[in-house]
């Protein structure tokens, strides 16, 4: 069993690595790819900025309101090979699929 601190730090991680690798783009792919509900999702992504990784909401034209997708546009102090390395760990540790 990982810390509430530590297991906060890998989902936001793996959060951002579903994003960045195109896995999972929006709120209804990262509770598919994860399991987790809507609202822990969200409060992920609003949280990505808190360890500096600028995440964004890239709107799509000509469709309703909220549809579009999330995008990295800067990791900040985060090691993205660190992730890519550690990927499987970061899933075992929060026990997503």
């Amino acid at each position: 069993m990982i810390s509430k601190t530590k297991s906060s730090f890998y989902r936001r991680l793996y959060v951002a690595w579903l994003i960045d690798t195109g896995t999972a783009t929006n709120v209804p792919a990262l509770m598919t790819a994860t399991g987790m509900p809507r609202r822990t999702a969200q409060d992920t992504l609003a949280a990505l900025a808190e360890i500096d990784i600028d995440c964004r909401f890239i709107q799509e034209d000509g469709e309703r309101n909220n549809s579009g997708q999330y995008r990295i546009h800067d990791w900040g102090a985060i090691d993205r090979q660190w992730i890519d390395r550690h990927v499987s760990q970061l899933k075992s540790a929060l026990g997503y699929p």
